[in-house]
């Protein structure tokens, strides 16, 4: 299938590739030139595995990337995979996704036959229709579900296993009002990822909008629920891994975002929660639970520090922060707990250095200020307090670079350093 993606950033250019991958032929269409002379040379703008060897593959062929519209009529269907950041009120800034829209309504203007367009982006229930659909048909001069068609297929992507997540989707969302020939194309674009352990759900534009937002804020609420319960486990001495291990053995619960620890970051959960409670508010509901979730999560770094102000004044002495991504995995730091971290650590005086496999770079332009070390036991070498703020696999097996320290204290925030002789450990929840 002939297919254009509207946006050339994390969602555009993974689901361009891996579209690619299976068969189809596709173009990213991106303002940035820059953008679109990297994709066309093969390089990610983004750190995610997998994504590298499929643009590597495909870039040139059956991949390709420009700053021009006029692709648009040669293709079938068209991807809007555009960013709404947060505003401060926390509402989405549909700036970048209505502009994309109004562009390729224009795109379409002149042309005939039907084309569908595919809203990725993510939006609150609602959009689509009342302020998507009628700029599309004013820019293009057609008719939505006459000649053409829209619909709502949010992405459920996780930064670090996004290429394995689309290609094996737990499940796949149609949001097409019964639209037999956009449910058609849908189905025929998918078949090759709609295998016996995919749910296909085809429902409505507005349901199709929320199913995302609810996927995520159910698993936001999920995870601070975890981080409230491990806090109350670490006020009683109970071992919260070990509470967790036999709620995760309901299956009623399941066992998946159990690990309490710093909380969540990125640019999902903390924006799609917020989104999602200022929607809420302004048809009038007060999201008392969401709104639990977001203070118990903004709360989890400061008790992170109090933990580490219990063994040491870090007022002019060198504490490590191992973790500058929001997750492991992926380069991407917004949202992350590193950064109230760090801001926290440099209230209280303290000289930071921090490391993170490949997270450095991006952190440097947030915080220029402190030290970045080139590995983790560069940064723990005479240092007076150490954080860990992501589970990165390494940080498990550092275990003798803690004896370089000038004062071994640790407070571990992910639980992936061993107790040990020697070590003051304290966990964030145990």
């Amino acid at each position: 299938m002939r297919l254009s993606i509207v946006g050339g950033g994390y969602v555009g250019t993974t689901v361009g590739a891996c579209l690619a991958d299976v068969g189809n032929d596709v173009w990213t269409i991106d303002i940035d030139e820059s953008v679109v002379t990297a994709l066309d040379d093969g390089t990610a703008p983004i750190h995610e595995p997998g994504l590298d060897a499929l643009l590597a593959e495909h870039a040139g062929s059956r991949f390709r990337a420009t700053t021009a519209y006029d692709i648009v009529p040669e293709t079938d269907v068209t991807f809007v995979a555009l960013p709404t950041p947060s505003n401060p009120d926390g509402s989405i800034d549909l700036s970048a996704v209505e502009a994309g829209v109004r562009a390729l309504g224009t795109a379409l203007a002149p042309t005939e036959g039907y084309h569908l367009v595919v809203i990725k982006s993510t939006v609150v229930p609602g959009t689509t229709d009342e302020r998507l659909v009628s700029l599309l048909e004013s820019t293009s001069g057609r008719t939505v579900g006459e000649d053409l068609g829209v619909a709502v297929n949010p992405e459920f992507l996780r930064e670090g296993s996004a290429v394995e997540d689309f290609l094996h989707p737990d499940k796949v969302v149609f949001g097409t009002e019964a639209d037999d020939r956009a449910n058609t194309l849908l189905r025929d674009l998918y078949d090759p990822l709609l295998t016996g352990d995919t749910t296909l759900v085809e429902t409505g534009r507005r349901e199709a909008e929320m199913i995302k937002y609810a996927n995520n804020a159910f698993l936001a609420a999920k995870v601070s629920l975890i981080n409230d319960l491990g806090n109350i486990c670490k006020e009683f001495g109970v071992d919260a891994y070990a509470v967790a291990d036999a709620l995760g053995a309901d299956d009623r619960i399941g066992a998946r975002f159990l690990r309490s620890g710093v909380g969540w970051g990125g640019s999902c959960f903390p924006k799609d929660t917020r989104a999602l409670i200022a929607a809420a508010r302004e048809v009038g509901y007060e999201p008392p639970v969401l709104d639990a979730a977001v203070s118990l999560n903004d709360q989890q770094p400061r008790r992170l520090l109090s933990l580490l102000d219990e063994h040491v004044d870090v007022s002019g002495r060198r504490v490590a922060v191992l973790g500058l991504s929001f997750k492991p995995g992926t380069d991407d730091i917004r949202n992350s707990r590193a950064i109230p971290v760090v801001e926290g650590l440099r209230e209280r005086g303290a000289e930071v250095v921090a490391y993170d496999p490949v997270a450095s770079a991006n952190m440097r332009e947030r915080f220029p200020g402190i030290s970045y070390a080139e590995s983790a036991a560069a940064a723990l070498e005479s240092a007076h307090g150490a954080v860990v703020v992501t589970d990165w696999d390494e940080f498990a097996a550092l275990d003798g670079a803690f004896d370089a320290m000038a004062r071994p204290v640790v407070v571990d925030g992910r639980n992936v350093v061993t107790r040990r002789e020697g070590l003051t450990y304290e966990g964030l929840t145990w």
